[in-house]
């Protein structure tokens, strides 16, 4: 559960689930079907390849120890590598690719949100484990909420629930693996979705 929902693939799974159901909400409603399989494979490549391959060379260079990065100490440089990348695949798809930037502003402000976050989970490593699965499915939680509240999307509701349901079992496997404590689970959900629903609120 924890590989198959880790923090960096979520955002794939989210921008998927948002191309199928709810393209008008995120710009997207006027691409062609292969249109928008390659910009789910761009943004796939951007938000999970990049920074997984970051990571496994963190891991040859001996930078960490593991590739699950569960030493407090050694997860700030993969966060701030992390969060630089993300950064730069929101200005990317926010101001390099066009029509995407003009047509489809949407998927920049969520990458962005996705950013703030993945910046406050680095910035609290430097002192406290904090979550990143839990600040991943409750970014992702936040998202969906929002836009289904604030636009009435109701082919949303689905997705939030299976959102609920999955989110129980990770966040039970990280506690069962001892990745985490309850209160470092708590931590990170809130802020996920603190920083998600505010996003949805103040720029959607």
């Amino acid at each position: 559960m924890s590989v198959a929902f880790h923090p960096l693939i979520l955002t794939t799974y989210l921008f998927a689930l948002l191309f199928l159901l709810s393209p008008d909400l995120v710009g997207v409603s006027a691409f062609e079907l292969p249109a928008l399989g390659s910009l789910l494979l761009l943004l796939f490549i951007n938000t999970f390849i990049a920074p997984t391959v970051v990571i496994y060379y963190f891991k040859k260079m001996g930078v960490i120890s593991s590739l699950h990065v569960d030493n407090i100490e050694e997860r700030r440089i993969p966060f701030l590598a992390c969060t630089i990348i993300y950064g730069l695949a929101t200005y990317l798809f926010g101001w390099q690719l066009q029509p995407i930037g003009e047509l489809a502003p949407q998927i920049s402000v969520i990458l962005g949100s996705a950013t703030l976050s993945l910046a406050i989970i680095t910035i609290i490593s430097y002192f406290w484990k904090i979550s990143a699965h839990a600040a991943g499915i409750g970014g992702s939680l936040g998202i969906l909420a929002g836009l289904l509240i604030r636009f009435d999307e109701v082919a949303l509701l689905a997705p939030i629930l299976a959102t609920l349901l999955i989110g129980g079992f990770v966040l039970s496997a990280r506690l069962q693996m001892n990745a985490h404590t309850p209160a470092q689970i708590l931590g990170g959900f809130i802020s996920g979705i603190l920083v998600s629903s505010m996003t949805i609120y103040f720029f959607f």
